[in-house]
């Protein structure tokens, strides 16, 4: 890649509707930030606002930590004279414009992915694939809204060999609005499942607001869709009204053109052995489950679409860690022995619940430990919650579970169910229950922490941590000196 500015003031001034003032004096920019607690030097600022915020009042707190420009809808009346302001009408819409700018001036490929479950860790496998084949950039973490898509955007250079971005939403006509600004050559979709049934009347809805992503594909692009879901047919016809003529399907299906032949699933990872192309491709991949096998077939069949060497794509994905709070794996050592910590607190719905208790359960106790789950809610699921949390005292029996704590308003109907001799605790706090699970652990546990993100599970999985006995004597060593 080249080593020049990311923006310069003439690139943002033109990309955006926005009003300089008396300031004409030229800058550069490396980088663009929302945060000034993430904020580089050399970064341009955006004071975005919202319901509970206005980071108007952050605009001084950026430039004291080396911003070089902020694009505000007011002078915030905290900066001094001459400070580079770009003032808009809005400052999301300002964000925008200056994502579709840094799409329009990429050279490389866009591989884009959205689905019910799984696009974050599939848009993680991209970024691993495709950095073996030339200069990659993917978005953070889960940036992948009206804001958190274009700042992705705009953040990658633009000799960049290849793009990934991960859309998100949880209503009709989202994805449309994002798909037109990423316009990606590769679309992906992971799976349809009841997710966020709270703002849909039907999964048929959730398929077609997916299916949104489609209309932005570029001329001659390419639609990769999971063959073993039952939406793949309507998928498929979504693609092809959008002028899509290249639709590959990922499987176990026969006729998926990347097609699973034998996996052996293991507590860790998996060994998997697939057709691409037509070719057979025998790979590891580093995170466990048969749902990230699954999201891995995409990802070479991406690679495929845009003429890169799968087999080296593929090798790469031995590298592939599950990301924090969507799977990752956390040995916590106690007096006498350690713990595993499977954090899964990120997010939750029934599909991605029936998957991780399928991981954890692979991953069967040392002599005398127990596999234990600790539960938050499931958000955003509408009237059929009851019945979805309900649900999952199957998978809980299936995977072998020895004992359950449950969090939230919304899983208590789980908790009523449960045998008396899986009961390990509930509360409405997830910080109360933290404390009853802290008591309860000891060597040779297998703990699962898993539930939507405004459950607030994440609290136990911290409290869990610290109780590792490791870092506290090396925090003591520390002191001591030693």
């Amino acid at each position: 890649m080249t080593s020049a500015a990311l923006w310069t003031a003439s690139d943002v001034l033109a990309a955006i509707d926005g009003d300089s003032g008396s300031v004409d004096r030229e800058w550069k920019a490396n980088g663009v930030s929302i945060d000034t607690r993430t904020l580089n030097p050399g970064d341009i600022f955006f004071a975005l606002s919202g319901p509970n915020f206005d980071a108007h009042e952050f605009v001084a707190a950026a430039f004291e930590k080396g911003a070089v420009a902020a694009v505000v809808t007011r002078d915030p009346g905290t900066c001094p004279d001459g400070t580079p302001l770009i003032i808009v009408d809005d400052v999301t819409v300002a964000l925008q414009q200056l994502g579709k700018a840094a799409r329009d001036r990429l050279t490389g490929n866009v591989i884009a992915v959205t689905g019910s479950v799984g696009k974050t860790g599939t848009k993680e496998m991209l970024r691993l694939a495709f950095s073996t084949l030339g200069p990659t950039e993917a978005s953070a973490g889960n940036l992948n809204n009206h804001w958190g898509l274009p700042l992705s955007l705009c953040r990658v250079p633009a000799d960049t060999d290849y793009t990934i971005l991960e859309l998100g939403m949880n209503h009709v006509g989202e994805i449309r609005a994002l798909t037109k600004i990423a316009r990606p050559h590769v679309a992906i979709i992971t799976a349809i499942e009841p997710v966020h049934m709270e703002f849909f009347s039907s999964v048929d809805e959730i398929a077609a607001a997916k299916a949104e992503i489609f209309e932005g594909v570029e001329p001659e692009g390419t639609a990769i869709i999971n063959q073993d879901s039952p939406y793949f047919g309507a998928l498929s016809d979504a693609a092809k009204v959008c002028g899509i003529s290249r639709i590959v399907g990922f499987g176990q299906k026969a006729e998926a053109d990347l097609h699973l032949h034998n996996v052996d699933l293991g507590a860790d990872g998996s060994d998997v052995e697939a057709s691409v192309g037509g070719s057979m491709v025998a790979y590891h991949l580093g995170a466990p489950g048969q749902h990230v096998v699954a999201n891995s077939l995409s990802v070479l069949g991406a690679v495929d679409a845009v003429g890169g060497d799968v087999v080296v794509a593929a090798n790469a994905l031995t590298n592939f860690a599950a990301p924090k709070g969507r799977g990752q794996h956390i040995p916590v050592h106690l007096t006498g022995g350690a713990f595993l910590l499977i954090d899964e607190s990120y997010n939750a719905s029934p599909a991605s619940m029936r998957a991780a208790m399928a991981v954890a359960g692979r991953n069967r106790p040392e002599d005398g430990g127990r596999l234990i789950a600790v539960l938050g809610d499931m958000l955003e699921l509408g009237a059929g919650s009851d019945d979805a949390h309900r649900g999952l005292l199957s998978h809980l029996q299936g995977n072998k579970f020895d004992l359950v704590f449950t969090a939230g308003q919304h899983i208590q109907p789980l908790w009523e169910s449960l045998p008396e001799t899986m009961r390990g605790g509930h509360s409405l706090s997830p910080d109360k229950l933290a404390l009853v699970v802290c008591s309860a652990v000891r060597p040779g546990d297998v703990i699962m922490v898993k539930g939507s993100l405004g459950s607030r599970v994440g609290a136990i999985v911290e409290e869990l941590c610290d109780l590792d006995q490791s870092s506290l004597e090396s925090q003591a060593k520390v002191v001591n000196g030693n």
